[in-house]
């Protein structure tokens, strides 16, 4: 219950990041918040390329320009996603699932199968070859109700947090999942730790309007962490030892093994992977 507070290893992100040469970075909702923090510290160790992936092309690119303002060496490229969302009322993709679970989960699973072929070419020459899916202590949401609720019909009958919960219970899974077909890769999950990123914006917006939520919000707005402590353990997992960064294992801050219930269940994870593959398949990605 409290694993998002402040503890775990010791990781400096001024001296324990190391020299990137010849590493390829690909970083979704790069233009903001945790995504953006990630690239502004791991272009200063010399990555061959990172590409900045988010859905606002004006956005990206002029985080681009932040960005080589401070390094100016960095190779920083921009890539069109859209692939994070949190809490929102119901709605469909237009391939008909439930809104937060078509982005958070199925976006990153398709981003992921695409990526693969180049993924275990490189992992023939290179033995540290990693996908790290940011996920949430917010998974717990998804557990205390019952688990995955991948029907869509069923999705609208809970609550937003709930359906936010079974999105980041899938990135959990899918870790598991692409461990067990894919040994030769470093795959992980991970928690931030509950800090302001934009994410919180439509939640700010509909609680203010109400006194008691307003005055929570206040409340919980003095609790969160920053987004440079946040940060820290997914880069631990991008970046931290190969002994110490586990496969198919999920981290809370900062690089500590944790989990327990749903989230080590290898039939939810087939289960999911099944759905997964079955869904994608729908739209000719097989």
């Amino acid at each position: 219950m409290f694993e998002w507070m402040p503890g775990g290893r010791s990781f400096d992100l001024r001296t324990d990041i190391p020299d990137l040469s010849g590493k390829v970075i690909l970083v979704t909702g790069g233009n903001t918040g945790l995504g953006k923090e990630a690239i502004r510290r791991l272009v200063r160790h010399n990555p061959k390329a990172v590409w900045l992936a988010c859905r606002t092309e004006s956005k990206g690119r002029a985080t681009i320009d932040e960005i080589k303002k401070e390094t100016p060496d960095a190779n920083v490229e921009y890539l069109d996603l859209d692939l994070s969302v949190m809490a929102l009322p119901f709605s469909l993709t237009p391939q008909n699932h439930e809104i937060q679970l078509g982005t958070n989960h199925l976006g990153h699973a398709l981003l992921t199968k695409l990526l693969l072929p180049i993924l275990l070419r490189t992992a023939e020459n290179s033995p540290d070859v990693r996908i790290v899916n940011l996920s949430s202590e917010g998974h717990h949401f998804a557990a205390l109700s019952h688990g995955l609720v991948l029907d869509p019909t069923v999705a609208e009958k809970k609550y937003a947090f709930t359906r936010y919960g079974t999105s980041k219970l899938a990135n959990l899974l899918h870790a598991r999942a692409l461990r067990k077909r894919y040994p030769q890769l470093t795959v992980t999950s991970c928690h931030p730790g509950v800090i302001w990123t934009q994410l919180y914006a439509p939640q700010q917006e509909q609680w203010r309007g109400t006194p008691i939520l307003g005055f929570i919000w206040g409340m919980l707005d003095k609790l969160l962490g920053t987004v440079e402590a946040g940060v820290k353990n997914q880069i631990w997992c991008a970046v931290g030892p190969r002994e110490d960064v586990r496969t198919g294992f999920y981290f809370t801050p900062v690089g500590r093994k944790s989990g327990w219930g749903m989230y080590t269940s290898e039939t939810e994870a087939e289960k999911l992977w099944a759905w997964t593959e079955a869904e994608l398949a729908k739209s000719g990605f097989e």
